[in-house]
């Protein structure tokens, strides 16, 4: 007869604990930067202009509570339901619509380590570069990094093929040096930014 030798309850429950605790970690999605590209003046021009104009009727009809004796829990209903607030901030709605339109947006994703330290020993620096500190070929590191963190998505959500090296490099190459420093730094950024708090808890 065999004898069936049942594991403490405190272990059980401590295995399942931890068993739910580890089906979190591994569901933690990687994490995305956005860069936007907006050459429309006009179109950040509106938007800052809108505000300007919201935040004026937002004051007018604060004043206007005042001299109305409207009591205080009743004042933000009172300013927003005020004519010229409900334009204004139809008006910022407007405009804030036509910068989306006109922004391009390019999204970055950090890559798991494995990838990350394949990227850079495939891209290690050249003699001369290490002995200046470099980790990295500075020549050919931020194109491959940008083609293989950036990610395009179609219009129902879904990810389809994005910027390839050769892109990259056009973008680092053909923009001016503060622009291409920020695609770079896009890319860059969403790798090492840490998202835990460390020695809190």
């Amino acid at each position: 007869m065999t004898t069936t030798i049942e594991p403490p309850a405190a272990a059980v429950a401590k295995d399942a604990h931890w068993a739910a605790k580890m089906a979190r970690l591994r569901a933690r999605k990687l994490p995305e930067h956005i860069l936007s590209i907006c050459d429309d003046e006009a179109a950040k021009t509106a938007v800052g202009e809108a505000v300007l104009v919201l935040a004026k009727a937002r004051a007018e009809a604060l004043s206007e509570c005042a001299e109305q004796g409207i009591r205080e829990d009743q004042r933000d209903a009172f300013v927003a339901s005020s004519p010229q607030v409900v334009a204004a901030d139809t008006a910022l709605t407007t405009a804030q619509e036509g910068l989306d339109a006109a922004t391009l947006r390019l999204t970055f994703r950090a890559l798991p380590r494995p990838v990350w330290e394949q990227l850079l020993a495939e891209h290690a620096p050249t003699e001369a570069q290490a002995d200046q500190g470099m980790e990295y070929n500075v020549e050919t590191f931020p194109a491959a990094l940008i083609s293989a963190c950036h990610i395009e998505r179609g219009e129902d959500g879904t990810e389809i093929e994005g910027m390839s090296v050769a892109d990259a490099q056009e973008l680092l190459d053909s923009w001016p040096d503060a622009e291409a420093k920020a695609l770079f730094t896009a890319a860059l950024v969403v790798n090492q930014t840490l998202r835990a708090e460390l020695g809190k808890g």
